[in-house]
């Protein structure tokens, strides 16, 4: 039987944490623990670029306009390209800014946590799970025949889910106030978002797509839902503030719903 491998790593305001469910034995192994290492290197690469906590990152400099565009890493133009599109198809409800000030976080967490389960597939692993801070994306599956579990937390109730997604190479990506409170601001107010939402999961194949998906919805409130219908191989999941819920017309598909105070 396949030997697991796993590894929390702190970064990026959060704790990445890693489960490798193919890592082997030997040589194999010895590849995958590199990629690993290469993996964790990544996101400490992406927090010196883009944290918006350290005066001396690019983005820092770059919202300053002590740097260009052209004077950065790659990955900086990638990511500011990401959130024009996100702008563009968010209604409003998306922004590279806050308060003002350059801000790419809405793009960045998912982006780089998908890019390390990328290094870890180029490493060899094919099944495993990357999670960062409740956002994860995953690989194959766990063990053969059975997808993951990925748990949604509560907003409303502190040590409980809300709902448990399950799927094979899939990202779930949720927007909410559970864990830093009002923290997401609306583009258009400039002010925490009050749509009567206390958390909005969207599940997909990509954690870039599904991160960006999560948030904008969340912004929208009660429009939130409409929005997330429209969008292809996007489905979502949200806890309302007064406790009921509802979903997308296809997240059935990914798990198993509650039927008392539903909105469906």
């Amino acid at each position: 039987m396949a030997e697991g491998l796993r590894h929390a790593e702190p970064v990026m305001g959060t704790v990445v944490s890693f489960d490798v469910r193919d890592a082997g034995s030997g040589a194999r192994r010895a590849g995958v623990e590199a990629a690993l290492e290469r993996a964790v290197r990544w996101l400490h690469r992406v927090d010196r670029l883009f944290s918006t906590y350290r005066p001396d990152s690019q983005i820092s400099r770059l919202g300053r306009g002590e740097l260009t565009v052209a004077d950065c890493d790659p990955e900086v133009a990638e990511v500011l390209a990401l959130g024009e599109a996100a702008e563009r198809a968010g209604d409003g409800a998306f922004s590279l800014r806050a308060g003002g000030l350059l801000d790419p976080s809405g793009v960045v967490k998912g982006w780089a946590v998908e890019r390390a389960s990328a290094i870890l597939r180029e490493g060899g692993s094919l099944r495993h799970c990357v999670n960062g801070g409740g956002d994860m994306q995953t690989a194959g599956e766990p063990e053969p025949g059975r997808p993951w579990g990925l748990a949604v937390a509560h907003p409303l109730h502190p040590g409980a889910f809300a709902v448990l997604v399950r799927g094979r190479d899939i990202a779930l990506a949720t927007s909410g106030t559970a864990e830093r409170g009002g923290h997401i601001l609306d583009p258009r107010t400039g002010r925490p978002v009050h749509g009567g939402l206390a958390s909005v999961s969207v599940v997909g194949g990509s954690l870039t797509e599904v991160d960006i998906a999560a948030t904008t919805a969340f912004a929208l409130g009660q429009d939130g839902r409409g929005w997330l219908e429209r969008r292809p191989g996007l489905e979502g999941f949200a806890v309302l503030t007064d406790g009921r819920a509802w979903w997308t017309p296809g997240f059935g598909r990914y798990a198993q719903l509650p039927d008392a105070g539903a909105d469906q």
